[in-house]
C-alpha cells in the first residue's frame, strides 16, 4: 500500500485542504439586499473591504474543515491599483456571456489527502487591465466572443510571472508552503509576496462572542491563538520578511460612509498599507488577519523561492527538514498516481488525466449556508427581506449546509449543484471512493434533502429541477469501489437507496402532471435547449410533455431496480423493490408510446426520433420537432442483467414471466428483455433495436450531431435552416449555436444549442457500451452515417470517447483543441502542457467555452482515458 493510500485510512489528514473559495462575492449566501441583487450586494470592487458572513476567498487558499483559520497568497507587481488578493472576473450582468473569470491559472497536482498540492498562476508584470476588461466586455454583444485577459495583450513579450504555489504536509496539522516565482520577461521586475493568515469572521453576527487573536512573536514569527485550532505558529524562511496586522472586519466608512471607532484596522488595511503606505495596519502587531510582506526584484528569466510553514508548536529550526519533506511528499504523490495510471501508457494522456484529478481535488470547498438564519437575518445583522416580492429559497428553511463539498468551479460556480456533483463522483471514485460515497450520501441527509424528498439544486434556486442522475452515480461509484477494493460497500448502497426512494416518490408525485407516467420538470439542467422557456407557465390548459424528463425517469427507475437487485443478493427483502421499479419502468415506456387516447407519443416514426410534445387544452397535441439531445436521452434508460442474477431472484423472475404472459402490450414496447443476448444477458431498454438504429442514424451523422470532438447538443442542420415555433403568439427561432450562447435565457453563459457537453456525452458512451454488452456483433451501424463503414456499438463508443479526449490531447500538429488555436497556449513551453477543463466545448472545433476550471463533470475525461471496467 502506498503512503498516500495509508493516509486515506486516517480522516485527520483531510482536516486541512484547498477549501477556500476562489470567489465569495456575488453569491446568494452573501446577499442581504432587499431586492435579491446578489451580484451587486457584494462585488469585486468592495470585496477587499467587506467581511463575509458564510465563507472566505483567496488565491490557492487553504483552511481547516470548519474554515475557522484560512491561509492564502497575495501578490503585488507595484503597478496595480490593488493587491492581487483574489482572482478577478466579471459579474453576470457585466459579461456579455455572463459571469466570467479573467485570470490564467492551472491546477497541476493534488493528492486525495492534500498531502501534496501544486498550481501555477500567471500574474502580469504590467498593470492589470481591470477597466479595459470591464469596458470592452460591456461593449460587446452576445453575438460576439468574450474579451479575455489574453486578448488585452498583457502577455505580449512574456511580461508576466509564473507563480508556482505548492503545499505539502509534514503531519495532518503541520503545513509547508512554497512559492516559486519565475520572471518570464527580458527585464527585471519587482514583486511583493504577501502570504496571509486570517480567521473567518464568525463573531460579529451575534451568536458567538469568542474571537481568536493573531499577533507577532519576538522571534519574527506570527502567533495564532484560537481554542479550536491546533496550528499555533506561522513562519517565513525569509529573514527580512516584515509582518502586518489588521482585522477581518468590514470597513463601513469606506463602503457606506458610516463613522467607525478610532484605532480600527479593517480587512483592507494590509492592502492599503502596501499600495499607499497608509496607517491602516495595527502598530501593536495584532488582529485577526496577518501577512508577511516580502519585497523582491526578480531578474530577467530568473526564479526565486519563498518558503513558509504553519505548525502546531514553536520550532527552533522550522525549515531544517523542509526540503526533505517536500521531496518525500512529491515522490509519494508520484507513487500514488503511478498505481492509478498503471494501465495508461501514453504520457500525454497521463498528463491530462493527472491534471483532471488535480482540478477535482483543488475544487473542494467549505460550503456554509443556513437558510433559516439567512432568511431572517442575524441578531447583529438584519436581513431586509421583502417577502411580498420574490425571495429565494423560502421553502428550504430546514437546509443547513456546513461541509466540504466538490464544487463545479470555485470561481464561476462556487456552490454545489446536485446533478453536477453526481458526475464529479465517478472520476473521484477512482482516486478516493470514500469521499465520492460521502458526497453522494451528504445530499440525501435530512438537513439537505427537503422533507418532501426533493434534492436541493443550487443556491440560486434550491427548488429547480435537475436530471435525476443521483441513483446512476451511486451505483456507478459502488461498482468502481467494489472493483478497486475487492468487496462491496453494501451499507453505503443500502443507506442511499432508502433516501432515493423518497426522491423517486417526490418525482412521481410532483412532476407527473396527470399521473400518466409522463414527466415534465422544466429546463432539467439543459438551460436554453428548447424553442421556448420550458419552465414557462402555459395558457389554456396547455402543458409540455418532455421526452427528456420522461426518459430520465425511465433511467431512474432502471437504476433503482438495479440497485435493489444488487441488494437482493444479500437481503431478500429488496427483491420486491426490484419488482416495483421494473414495473414502473414498463409503465413509463408505455406512456412514452401513447400519451393517451387521441394523442401522439413522444416517438416520431417518420423522423425516427423522440420529441417533446405540447399538449393543447382541447386534447390535441403538437410534436415539437426540434432535434436536440432531448431526443437522445431515451438511450440512457438501458440496463443489462446477467442471467445468473435472475436465477438468484425467483420472485422477480416469476413476476417477469407473468408480465410476459399477461401484459403483452407492455412487453412489446421495450427491447426484448425476455430474450437472452450474448453471454446470457437480458436487455431492458425503451429503445427496441429498430428505434435504436434510427436514433443512432441521426446521432452519428456528421451533418447533424456527430462532431470531430463528440456529440453536439443540437443538430447542425439548424445552422442554415433554423427551427421556428410559435407560442403565446410569439415566434421562437432556434439556430444551431456551437459555442457561446446568443440568448440570456437561464443566465448569460448557458448554451445547450450546439456545443459539446461532457456529462451527456459520458452517458452516451456508457449507454452504447451497455447496448453492446447485449447485442455484441449482432448489431452494427454505419459510422459515420453515410460512410458505408459498419461498426459495432462498442467500437462506436470508443470512437466517440477518443473524440472527447482529443479535445485535450495534442494532435499531430501539437495543438490542443480546447485552446481554440491560440499559438501561445499550444506551443509555448510555459503553456503547452497545461490543461483547463472548460464547462463545455465548441461543437465544430472543440474550443473551450464557459467556466474555464469546471473540472467537475468535465473531469469525467479522466474516466474515459482510463481503460474501462466492465460489469
Amino acid at each position: 500500500m502506498t503512503a498516500e493510500k495509508e493516509r486515506l485510512q486516517d480522516t485527520k489528514w483531510k482536516n486541512w485542504g484547498p477549501y477556500v473559495s476562489n470567489r465569495q462575492w456575488g453569491n446568494v449566501r452573501e446577499d442581504y439586499s432587499p431586492n435579491g441583487n446578489a451580484w451587486n450586494f457584494t462585488n469585486h470592487n468592495n470585496a477587499e473591504s467587506y467581511a463575509y458572513r458564510w465563507g472566505e476567498e483567496g488565491i490557492a487558499g487553504i483552511s481547516d474543515v470548519k474554515q475557522i483559520l484560512c491561509f492564502a497568497f497575495s501578490f503585488w507587481n507595484k503597478k496595480d491599483k490593488m493587491v492581487k488578493e483574489r482572482f478577478f472576473g466579471l459579474s453576470n450582468p457585466q459579461g456579455n456571456h455572463g459571469e466570467d473569470i479573467k485570470e490564467i491559472f492551472y491546477y497541476l497536482d493534488n493528492t486525495p489527502t492534500h498531502s501534496y498540492m501544486k498550481m501555477v498562476y500567471k500574474y502580469p508584470i504590467n498593470e492589470f487591465p481591470y477597466d479595459d476588461i470591464v469596458a470592452e466586455n460591456g461593449r460587446r454583444s452576445k453575438k460576439e466572443p468574450e474579451y479575455e485577459l489574453f486578448d488585452t495583450g498583457i502577455f505580449d513579450n512574456d511580461e508576466y510571472f509564473d507563480i508556482f504555489i505548492e503545499y505539502c504536509k509534514a503531519d495532518h496539522n503541520d503545513i509547508l508552503a512554497r512559492v516559486t516565482i519565475c520572471n518570464r520577461s527580458q527585464h527585471e521586475a519587482p514583486i511583493l509576496v504577501a502570504p496571509t493568515v486570517w480567521f473567518r469572521n464568525n463573531w460579529k453576527w451575534g451568536y458567538n462572542t469568542y474571537k481568536g487573536e493573531i499577533n507577532a512573536s519576538h522571534d519574527g514569527s506570527i502567533n495564532i491563538g484560537h481554542d479550536s485550532i491546533s496550528i499555533k505558529k506561522f513562519y517565513s524562511r525569509n529573514p527580512n520578511a516584515q509582518s502586518a496586522f489588521c482585522d477581518n472586519e468590514t470597513n463601513n466608512t469606506k463602503l457606506y460612509g458610516t463613522p467607525t471607532a478610532e484605532n480600527s484596522y479593517f480587512k483592507d488595511g494590509i492592502n492599503h498599507f502596501i499600495t499607499h503606505q497608509t496607517n491602516t495596519i495595527n502598530p501593536e502587531k495584532k488582529g485577526t488577519k496577518a501577512s508577511f510582506l516580502i519585497d523582491e526584484m526578480i531578474g530577467a528569466g530568473e526564479s526565486k523561492v519563498f518558503d513558509f510553514r504553519l505548525c502546531p508548536d514553536k520550532a527552533d529550526e522550522p525549515f531544517e527538514k523542509f526540503d526533505e519533506i517536500f521531496n518525500t511528499r512529491e515522490a509519494e504523490a508520484e507513487e500514488f498516481y503511478k498505481g492509478i495510471q498503471n494501465d495508461t501508457v501514453n504520457e500525454d494522456e497521463r498528463n491530462v488525466q493527472r491534471q483532471a484529478f488535480a482540478g477535482l481535488l483543488w475544487n473542494k470547498q467549505f460550503y456554509h449556508y443556513n437558510i433559516g438564519k439567512w432568511l431572517k437575518g442575524d441578531p447583529n445583522f438584519e436581513a431586509p427581506r421583502n417577502f411580498n416580492e420574490y425571495v429565494r429559497n423560502t421553502e428550504w428553511n430546514h437546509l443547513h449546509n456546513k461541509d466540504i463539498i466538490s464544487m463545479p468551479d470555485k470561481w464561476e460556480y462556487p456552490w454545489y449543484a446536485t446533478w453536477d456533483l453526481a458526475f464529479h463522483c465517478v472520476p473521484f471514485s477512482i482516486i478516493d471512493a470514500e469521499f465520492a460515497k460521502g458526497q453522494l450520501l451528504l445530499l440525501t441527509k435530512e438537513w439537505y434533502m427537503h422533507p418532501n424528498g426533493q434534492l436541493p439544486a443550487y443556491e440560486w434556486n434550491m427548488s429547480d429541477v435537475n436530471p435525476p442522475v443521483h441513483a446512476w452515480s451511486c451505483f456507478r461509484v459502488f461498482k468502481i469501489d467494489e472493483k478497486n477494493n475487492g468487496k462491496p460497500d453494501l451499507l453505503f448502497l443500502e443507506k442511499v437507496f432508502q433516501k432515493l426512494l423518497l426522491n423517486f416518490t417526490w418525482w412521481v408525485n410532483r412532476k407527473d402532471k396527470n399521473g400518466k407516467n409522463i414527466f415534465g420538470g422544466g429546463f432539467l439542467g439543459l438551460d436554453n435547449i428548447g424553442a421556448f422557456d420550458r419552465n414557462m407557465e402555459l395558457k389554456d390548459g396547455q402543458h409540455l410533455e418532455q421526452a427528456d424528463g420522461t426518459s430520465w425517469m425511465a433511467m431512474y427507475a432502471l437504476n433503482m431496480m438495479r440497485i435493489a437487485m444488487e441488494l437482493a443478493q444479500y437481503y431478500q427483502v429488496y427483491e420486491d423493490m426490484a419488482i416495483k421499479f421494473f414495473e414502473h419502468y414498463l409503465y413509463i415506456a408505455e406512456a412514452m408510446e401513447n400519451l393517451g387516447e387521441g394523442t401522439k407519443g413522444l416517438w416520431n416514426e417518420e423522423d425516427g426520433f423522440f420529441y417533446d410534445v405540447l399538449q393543447l387544452g382541447n386534447g390535441d397535441s403538437v410534436s415539437l420537432k426540434l432535434r436536440s439531445i432531448v431526443g437522445l436521452i431515451p438511450m440512457f434508460a438501458v440496463e443489462i442483467v446477467d442471467h445468473h442474477l435472475l436465477e438468484k431472484m425467483p420472485n422477480f423472475r416469476s413476476r417477469m414471466e407473468w408480465i410476459l404472459k399477461n401484459k403483452p402490450e407492455l412487453t412489446k414496447l421495450v427491447s426484448h428483455w425476455d430474450e437472452e443476448g450474448q453471454g446470457r444477458k437480458h436487455l431492458m431498454s425503451i429503445l427496441r433495436k429498430n428505434r435504436l438504429t434510427k436514433v443512432l442514424t441521426r446521432m452519428l451523422d456528421e451533418n447533424e450531431f456527430l462532431s470531430s470532438y463528440g456529440i453536439r447538443a443540437m443538430s447542425k442542420v439548424y445552422e442554415e435552416n433554423p427551427f421556428v415555433f410559435s407560442v403565446h403568439g410569439k415566434e421562437n427561432m432556434v439556430y444551431y449555436t456551437p459555442a457561446e450562447s446568443d440568448s440570456r435565457m437561464f443566465g448569460g453563459n448557458s448554451n445547450w444549442r450546439g456545443p459539446i457537453w461532457f456529462p451527456i456525452n459520458f452517458l452516451i458512451v456508457e449507454s452504447l457500451q451497455r447496448f453492446h454488452f447485449y447485442y455484441g456483433n449482432s448489431l452494427k451501424v454505419e459510422f459515420p452515417t453515410g460512410s458505408g463503414d459498419k461498426r459495432n456499438l462498442d467500437e462506436v463508443a470508443q470512437n466517440i470517447s477518443k473524440r472527447l479526449c482529443s479535445i485535450f490531447l495534442k494532435d499531430e500538429h501539437g495543438q490542443r483543441a480546447f485552446n481554440g488555436g491560440n499559438p501561445k497556449f499550444n506551443y509555448d513551453e510555459h503553456f503547452r502542457d497545461y490543461i483547463t477543463f472548460f464547462e463545455y466545448f465548441h461543437g465544430d472545433n472543440g474550443r473551450g467555452v464557459g467556466a474555464s476550471h469546471q473540472t467537475g463533470w468535465t473531469a469525467t475525461v479522466a474516466k474515459l482515458i482510463k481503460p474501462r471496467l466492465t460489469f
